[in-house]
């Protein structure tokens, strides 16, 4: 964590004028109680580079769902940076404990039931590709949506959740394709 807020503090003198970098929060993550920060700095005419971090540090009601990520991402835009259209490809990192959570569901081949009882504790990367839309809300803010899909590998030690203290199983491979990050993003530009 303190790596990647080095990296933050190391992009924010990049340019300080000319609208050449960003600062946004998600608000899909932020209303999931998963604060997000994210930093974008311009590195050419069309190019971007972001780093967003996410952290959700806590569990509520006996239920866990404890993780921290970071998701580096490389944009082109169509037109200008830090507006209009713009593709990415994107790398994701992290650690997560998820448990004692009931979502009676599969998706994408994922089996999200397995949660009720068992709680997962493990590592996970990936990549993505994604696509995005900036809209310019005045000089200094936009507001901005992104979808991306893309591919997850994550290693986890499997445990019983009657007193989430019982290792089961170790070092679980699981392989996730589906979506890889979905953002709606206030946007403060220098």
């Amino acid at each position: 964590m303190k790596k990647l807020i080095m990296l933050c503090l190391l992009l924010l003198p990049v340019a300080m004028s000319g609208q050449k970098v960003a600062v946004k929060t998600n608000i899909l993550y932020d209303a999931l109680l998963t604060p997000t920060l994210g930093v974008e700095a311009a590195m050419a005419p069309k190019w971007t580079f972001e780093l967003n971090a996410s952290l959700n540090a806590w569990a509520v009601d006996g239920h866990r769902w404890k993780q921290w990520m970071a998701q580096p991402e490389v944009r082109y835009w169509f037109c200008q940076r830090f507006s209009g259209h713009f593709v990415g490809a994107h790398l994701i990192g992290g650690q997560y404990n998820f448990g004692n959570i009931d979502m009676p569901f599969k998706f994408l081949g994922t089996d999200f039931s397995v949660l009720k009882d068992r709680r997962y504790q493990g590592w996970m990367a990936g990549a993505g590709l994604a696509y995005g839309y900036s809209w310019i809300l005045s000089r200094h803010w936009n507001f901005e949506a992104e979808i991306g899909i893309g591919w997850i590998y994550t290693r986890s030690d499997v445990y019983l959740c009657e007193n989430c203290g019982r290792k089961v199983r170790t070092g679980v491979p699981h392989n996730y394709v589906g979506l890889t990050k979905a953002q709606l993003s206030f946007v403060y530009l220098f």
